[in-house]
C-alpha cells in the first residue's frame, strides 16, 4: 500500500531560480540532513532521464538510493521515480512551483512511499515520520534556497 507525504512552502526567490536550484538535484544535502552524498549522471543539466545516486541514512541505516528525473516542465513541475528497491522507496515524488504576485515562489514537494517486503509492515511508520517532519522539511528548504540563491 502506497502513502503520501506533502509540504507547501513560500521561497523569497523567482521561480526561475528557485526551479534551477532545485533542479539540480545535487542541492539536496543542503536542507536533507538523511543524503550523505549525491551524484548526478551523466553530468550537466538536469533533463528527462537523469539519474541521481545517492547514500542516505534513515534510522541508523545507510541505504543507497537511485532516482531518475521522469518529468521536467520548466519552471513549474519537476517528477521523479526511485529505481532502487530499499524496505521503503518513493514510488513517485516531485516539486510543483508557483510564482506569486509579489514575486516569491510557492513550492510544494510530496512523495508516494511504497514498502516492499518487509517494508510493507513500515511503511505506515516512515510515512507518519515522514509527514510529522513535512513541515520542517518544507522549512529547511525555504532556508537553503533562500541562502543559495542571491538577491
Amino acid at each position: 500500500m502506497a502513502t503520501q507525504f506533502e509540504a507547501t512552502v513560500e521561497i523569497d526567490r523567482p521561480i526561475a531560480e528557485v526551479f534551477a536550484y532545485l533542479a539540480d538535484g545535487e542541492h539536496d544535502p543542503e536542507f536533507s540532513p538523511r543524503v550523505m552524498r549525491i551524484e548526478k549522471s551523466p553530468a550537466g543539466p538536469t533533463a528527462v532521464g537523469t539519474v541521481f545516486r545517492s547514500t542516505v541514512k534513515d534510522a541508523g541505516m545507510k541505504t543507497r538510493r537511485e532516482f531518475r528525473i521522469k518529468e521536467l516542465v520548466t519552471p513549474t513541475r519537476i517528477r521523479w521515480e526511485e529505481l532502487s528497491k530499499n524496505l521503503v522507496t518513493a514510488a513517485e515524488g516531485g516539486y510543483d512551483l508557483e510564482a506569486t504576485a509579489d514575486g516569491t515562489t510557492r513550492v510544494r514537494i510530496f512523495n508516494v512511499l511504497e514498502g516492499h517486503g518487509i517494508g510493507k509492515l513500515l511503511v505506515g511508520f516512515a510515512a507518519g515520520a515522514a509527514r510529522k517532519d513535512a513541515p520542517a522539511f518544507g522549512q529547511r528548504i525555504k532556508a537553503a534556497a533562500e541562502a543559495a540563491i542571491a538577491r
